[in-house]
């Protein structure tokens, strides 16, 4: 029988928060209702003296996004500009990334994550089915752990992809790593975690 991990807490020294581009460029009718979620998630990361890192996506001219799918959104620095109920929190992040593909793991980022020798990755934001996604198979495939947080995740797609993602992340990841707001916010609050 093999071993598998049950957390009941991580530990805020080794755990970053990684927000993926709540930006108002991926902000509509689909979006819009998870940044209270993500808001509460920094404020409980940052009440716990847990590090907070913040990422922004730009789409720069001759990028697959535009040359394959035709896609130029997240252009100009309106859209690429991080939702306004986050800014007061960027001062204290440590770390903002700015990416032109769709995961966290940049060179810089990838850089940032291994210096700081962060073990856990509790990942939130948009979308879903693309930058929270990447970011947390790239995480899973570099050795690290990711926590996708389902409640504080969501898809400009609409509930269809965002769903998709979480059943591949399952599937992919481990259904152990799919976790809400209120259960990570409890780990991160120093409760003891068991080996199973």
């Amino acid at each position: 029988m093999t071993a598998m991990w049950k957390a009941e807490w991580v530990d805020p020294r080794s755990t970053a928060l990684l927000v993926i581009d709540v930006q108002q460029g991926f902000v509509n009718q689909h979006s819009r209702g998870v940044i209270p979620a993500v808001v509460r998630l920094v404020q409980g990361w940052q009440a716990a003296g847990a590090p907070v890192v913040l990422s922004r996506f730009h789409n720069e001219p001759g990028s697959p996004y535009e040359t394959i799918t035709g896609w130029t959104r997240l252009r100009t620095p309106e859209e690429q500009a991080l939702v306004a109920d986050l800014i007061p929190f960027a001062a204290r992040a440590a770390a903002i990334i700015d990416k032109p593909q769709a995961s966290v793991f940049t060179p810089e980022g990838a850089r940032t994550i291994r210096e700081a020798g962060w073990t856990d990755l509790a990942l939130c934001g948009i979308d879903t089915d693309a930058c929270v996604y990447d970011t947390a198979v790239a995480a899973y495939q570099s050795g690290y752990r990711p926590w996708i947080v389902t409640d504080a995740c969501a898809s400009t797609g609409g509930i269809k992809y965002h769903e998709a993602a979480l059943l591949l992340a399952a599937r992919n990841l481990g259904v152990n790593q799919l976790v809400t707001s209120d259960t990570i916010l409890t780990w991160i609050g120093g409760h003891q975690g068991e080996q199973l």
